[in-house]
């Protein structure tokens, strides 16, 4: 049995052009196959999608404010949640989806969206909303018993105590036709991804939660495109020695769209950047971050320290507010747990010692005796040194 070798050529504008037509035809036959899948309902509907932004969220139960259009919770309740509500009133049968922007929701938290409809208006209805790399995912709720009549306000509520500041930007009501459904994949890819503090890596390419995310799309595009290339050049008896060449072009230019995502997104947050912190000396740049309130307590708290390096013990739920507390308190000497919320054991205090707590809930002071207790615990004798907004600085006596 003898092989045939057929040498590879670079592509002639022929094979370009069926390239191109390739293209085209592998996202149609995509979108089409993608909408036949997850439309709920009617492919045209006559509704828009209604939006909440941050500054229409209201944080029932929680400590945070609105930073760079977020609403940031750097804690919790007492009771160990986080509430969001929203005012609403829309028909339940036009908006079978609800879809939360948030980041950083804490691994394993009960996440709920909560409702009332002006059928049950008494009766507060709750429906699980699903996790994913910290990202709520959308919630599509076609078939749900409560979700009748006119939604008469939302909220997202997050049972679990955060470990680092939980990110919220809004949340959309959704009709989900055809066409919204693909605008919606279009403004995911292309959302502004902000810098949360995390790696690079973490970046995933535009909305915080997406359906479909570009780099999928473009992989299944850029196979089927070769496909139906490869299949239409066999069907009129051409030659596939420019497949290797193809194959190079396809790669290229899904690496430019990819590329070209990327640097939008990162001109726009650099110039958000730009914008929050230009003019700005060393300090105000500081009180302008997300950590903005810790950096201006913690400044104060140093003004109590003395000019020698003291003990200083750090509490707080989130672990980065104890490891930023910490930067800003070097050169004292600071203890705290990166990897849990611990408060410090009472027999490793000693007379002299500071203990700086910081939104954690727990801790109780009797200030005629002196008498500083935390869960539950033995108590021990400390000076209030300094209390603000949720945060207090103690000397141990």
């Amino acid at each position: 049995m003898m092989l045939l070798h057929v040498p590879a050529a670079l592509p002639s504008r022929a094979d370009m052009k069926r390239l191109a037509a390739a293209f085209v035809m592998s996202n149609l036959a995509i979108a089409v196959a993608y909408v036949a899948l997850v439309a709920p309902g009617t492919w045209f509907p006559r509704q828009d999608p209604i939006a909440w932004t941050a500054q229409q969220l209201t944080l029932m139960r929680g400590v945070g404010s609105i930073v760079g259009g977020e609403l940031v919770v750097s804690s919790s309740g007492a009771d160990g949640t986080v509430l969001v509500s929203i005012e609403s009133d829309f028909r339940t049968d036009q908006y079978p989806a609800i879809a939360w922007a948030a980041i950083d929701i804490p691994e394993g938290a009960d996440v709920r969206l909560l409702w009332r409809n002006d059928v049950a208006p008494s009766r507060i209805n709750t429906a699980p909303v699903a996790i994913e790399s910290g990202r709520p995912l959308p919630l599509l709720l076609v078939g749900n018993p409560a979700w009748i009549g006119h939604a008469k306000g939302i909220a997202l509520l997050v049972s679990t105590r955060l470990d680092k500041p939980l990110h919220l930007r809004g949340a959309v009501a959704k009709p989900m036709g055809a066409l919204a459904i693909l605008v919606d994949r279009a403004r995911e890819w292309y959302a502004f991804e902000a810098w949360t503090g995390e790696s690079i890596e973490k970046v995933v390419g535009g909305a915080d939660v997406q359906d479909l995310p570009l780099p999928a799309l473009v992989a299944l595009a850029t196979s089927l495109t070769i496909a139906i290339w490869f299949g239409w050049t066999r069907l009129r008896r051409g030659s596939p020695a420019a497949l290797p060449g193809v194959i190079v072009v396809a790669f290229l230019a899904a690496w430019l769209v990819l590329d070209a995502r990327y640097m939008f997104n990162l001109a726009r947050q650099t110039a958000e950047t730009a914008a929050r912190y230009r003019g700005l000396d060393w300090r105000e740049k500081h009180l302008a971050a997300e950590d903005g309130e810790l950096f201006e307590f913690v400044e104060k708290a140093r003004a109590k320290l003395p000019a020698a390096p003291a003990r200083v013990f750090v509490a707080a739920e989130a672990h980065y507010f104890r490891g930023r507390a910490a930067y800003y308190l070097y050169p004292h000497n600071v203890y705290y747990d990166p990897a849990r919320d611990a408060m410090p054991p009472v027999e490793r205090l000693h007379s002299g010692d500071y203990l700086l707590i910081y939104r954690r809930h727990g801790a109780q002071y009797d200030a005629a005796a002196r008498q500083l207790r935390w869960d539950g615990g033995k108590p021990v004798t400390a000076m209030l040194e300094l209390v603000d907004r949720g945060a207090a600085l103690f000397r141990i006596e």
